[in-house]
């Protein structure tokens, strides 16, 4: 069950580098928060009110819900659909699978029985795939697209230090989904302040 889970979620992020329309981005975005929630669920042994509450907030409500609902009202109020062009997806593609590639030589050399090897390797997988996105494309949304792939890549980490989410995590989860507020927040502040710009090219610049 989460074998299958951590796979679909790998493939989420190999389909963030080849998409090239940012309502897909923002679906993937959501379908990652379900698969996160699917994980989490699977990975407690106990049923605990306060982690249950922890992970439903954070992936089912927040992730999933939440965030995907803010970027495609940010999409209908910019009109963007496209990243720039097919020769940088298949560049965000290589690079993308090299970083994949590379997790899971990393995670094969750092083996520790303390921590659970495969969420840390998908978890630096997801780290270095926002880096990706963040690095390889130009637009101001696909940035933000970036950063909320390394929050969730975050969130992963967690999973595989700490199996039944104790206090400290739960703690470290609610700290993730500040992060990912600031990031909305700024964000979308530098959006509004272009959309509201006396320039002629306002949406141009927020595209570009």
């Amino acid at each position: 069950m989460i074998l299958s889970l951590i796979i679909l979620y790998v493939l989420t992020l190999i389909y963030l580098a080849i998409a090239d329309r940012f309502r897909n981005h923002t679906t993937i975005l959501a379908l990652q928060g379900l698969l996160l929630f699917g994980i989490a669920i699977a990975r407690l042994h106990e049923f605990h009110p306060v982690e249950m509450s922890f992970i439903i907030a954070e992936t089912l409500i927040f992730k999933a819900i939440v965030i995907p609902a803010i970027l495609m009202r940010v999409i209908r109020l910019t009109k963007i659909n496209r990243i720039h062009s097919s020769s940088s997806q298949f560049g965000a593609l290589v690079m993308s699978i090299v970083a994949l590639v590379a997790s899971c030589t990393i995670t094969y050399y750092m083996a520790d029985q303390r921590t659970d090897m495969i969420f840390f390797g998908v978890a630096l997988y997801a780290l270095l795939s926002g880096l990706i996105l963040i690095v390889m494309r130009k637009r101001i949304f696909a940035h933000l697209i970036g950063f909320l792939v390394i929050e969730n890549g975050v969130f992963l980490f967690s999973m595989a230090i700490g199996v039944e989410l104790p206090m400290l995590i739960n703690l470290a989860i609610m700290l993730d989904i500040l992060i990912s507020i600031l990031i909305l927040g700024m964000f979308l502040r530098r959006m509004d302040d272009e959309i509201h710009t006396d320039e002629t090219d306002a949406l141009t610049s927020i595209k570009d």
